[in-house]
């Protein structure tokens, strides 16, 4: 590749991916993608590193797909070449917490980046928006699906079917990310939160985040049965006992992500 469309970096048991194509304000491309994939997946299998948190400039997180590289395909070339699903769908398979520290623009498939993420950090600068419409397209990685989850179907159709931009304080009130800080402490806070995360039992980080997963994919009921027998493993876990013990001792735990 011309470039490193991605950097990666570590702090402790935190791993830190930033998209790295500035100067299109990083527009995913295939390239981008690839490497994303293939970071994500290396942190993942990382035994040493318990939290990985996704990154854009100050600028923009993403600003969306790159729609240089997509106006003149037709639909054999996306049907053909399975788009989206052979490489921007790698990240739902990665079982550790993920964080989107955004900063600027996330718009279209950089919104979506973000919502397939398990926590955003916003800062106030951060722009939310699906503006596909106004190219005759839709979200396809999976905006029309996660956007009414995290937001409900009023303002999901409004933000998709209007092209509405959402700022950070919005996005925070509809419920789209977890939290909004000071641009200027983003980075800072998103890594003190991602350490402080990363600090707990690995199986039961993994376990919880399957479980809130459930809960969109699944039937009440279905969802708590899964959820019940996750806390029934987790007393087959070293973690477990080391975490009892430390609460009646009155100590911190000392995990062994076992």
């Amino acid at each position: 590749m011309p470039e490193d469309v991605i950097l990666t970096a570590r702090d402790g048991r935190v791993g830190i991916i930033t998209l790295n194509r500035p100067k299109v304000l990083n527009a995913l491309n295939d390239d981008l993608m690839n490497a994303l994939g293939a970071a994500l997946t290396a942190f993942d299998v990382d035994e040493t590193i318990g939290v990985i948190v996704l990154e854009g400039s100050a600028r923009a997180f993403a600003a969306g797909a790159d729609i240089a590289v997509m106006a003149n395909w037709t639909y054999s070339d996306v049907y053909n070449s399975n788009f989206i699903t052979r490489n921007w769908e790698a990240i739902r398979q990665i079982r550790k917490p993920v964080i989107a520290s955004v900063a600027g623009l996330a718009l279209g498939g950089g919104c979506e980046l973000a919502l397939s993420c398990d926590i955003i950090i916003a800062g106030r600068s951060a722009k939310f928006g699906l503006p596909e419409i106004k190219l005759g397209l839709l979200p396809g990685a999976g905006g029309t699906q996660r956007l009414p989850r995290a937001i409900g179907k009023a303002k999901a159709m409004d933000m998709c079917l209007t092209a509405r931009v959402l700022d950070a304080a919005e996005a925070d009130r509809y419920g789209l990310i977890s939290r909004v800080v000071d641009d200027e402490t983003l980075r800072e806070q998103t890594l003190a939160l991602a350490a402080s995360v990363a600090s707990f039992s690995a199986p039961a980080l993994m376990a919880l985040k399957e479980c809130v997963n459930r809960a969109f994919e699944s039937t009440l009921s279905e969802g708590v049965l899964f959820e019940r027998r996750e806390l029934h493993a987790r007393f087959a876990t070293s973690d477990a006992r080391e975490g009892m013990q430390a609460f009646m001792q009155k100590r911190q735990p000392a995990f062994e992500h076992r």
